[in-house]
């Protein structure tokens, strides 16, 4: 009924925590598939001795080559395994007991509402913690100033709201990844812009997970303040244009893939959001504001325009 997707790679400090609380989940009606991507350390050992103790329940695999990073490995697998419901899962978090119940109720939910034939996600907030487990902040939602609620295709385009690692999704939202995409920043932006643009996207709003920080995170927790924020911008230009550009090569591997089941209206809002890199300041300026793909709150609103105020135009 549940699949749960698990990409490892070099986890041998935590993913023995984080098996145990798959484990002791209050739903057991569930497969974990671990697909290590060949670990240097004694992870895939730790893995191989679970999956002995727990035959029916975990499926281990072992790329014999390194995919390029967690993002791929993942791919692999959602393209690999479908089933009615599909979660994602970091080897270094830790689930409370309850994720699974709770995601499913809401899942359930939304498709009495929707119907099952509706691509639909669920994702749920996080409690941020420390690699000891001590709690950083209550709330990632609050703590990275983001808003969940802002889930529309425009909004998803250029900023994703949902962490991987909190992520249900249903048959028919997994039926519509058939293939890795040409470019993607990362898989759950990804799967949320598939849920943007074809079905629903619904939040639990309370942690499910601890989302530990130890240093070492693919993408990690981080503090957005008004002041600190665009300091933190101006001083790392370059960084933050080639992740504003790489939200434009998305939308346009995203447009190219799925350009004959999307709308008129959004083959316009994606076609417009990815040309942006080419167009003039001033064209930049206008574009965003016509189609509100602002990114959310006043800082990143005020470093984004910075970014296209600095940034040189794009010719392809």
């Amino acid at each position: 009924m549940i699949s749960i997707l698990l990409s490892s790679y070099n986890g041998e400090k935590y993913i023995t925590e984080q098996i145990d609380s798959l484990l002791n989940q209050t739903v057991q009606d569930f497969k974990l598939y671990i697909c290590d991507d060949k670990s240097t350390d004694t992870t895939f050992s730790i893995i191989l001795k679970y999956a002995e103790n727990h035959r029916t329940k975990i499926i281990t695999m072992h790329n014999k080559v390194n995919s390029g990073g967690a993002k791929h490995n993942f791919m692999k697998m959602i393209i690999a395994h479908k089933d009615d419901y599909v979660m994602l899962c970091d080897q270094d978090d830790v689930w409370m007991s309850n994720k699974i119940e709770k995601s499913l109720n809401k899942i359930k939910e939304m498709e009495e509402a929707y119907g099952s034939s509706m691509p639909l996600l669920v994702h749920s907030d996080l409690r941020v913690v420390d690699n000891n487990l001590n709690v950083i902040a209550d709330s990632y939602e609050k703590m990275a100033y983001t808003c969940f609620a802002k889930n529309a295709l425009r909004n998803i385009v250029q900023m994703n709201i949902a962490a991987g690692c909190t992520i249900m999704f249903n048959r028919a939202l997994a039926d519509l990844i058939q293939d890795e995409p040409d470019f993607f920043v990362v898989h759950d932006w990804w799967l949320t812009l598939v849920a943007a643009a074809f079905g629903r996207i619904g939040t639990i709003y309370e942690p499910t997970i601890l989302y530990r920080q130890h240093g070492e995170n693919d993408i990690g927790a981080k503090k957005i303040l008004s002041f600190g924020y665009i300091v933190y911008v101006l001083s790392h230009t370059g960084i933050m244009t080639a992740k504003i550009n790489d939200s434009h090569r998305q939308a346009e591997s995203f447009l190219n893939l799925y350009r004959d089941k999307l709308s008129e209206s959004q083959k316009e809002l994606l076609n417009a959001y990815a040309l942006i890199p080419q167009l003039s300041k001033i064209k930049k300026l206008q574009t965003k504001i016509k189609y509100k793909t602002f990114r959310y709150g006043f800082a990143r609103k005020i470093a984004e325009i910075m970014i296209l105020l600095i940034e040189r135009r794009i010719i392809k």
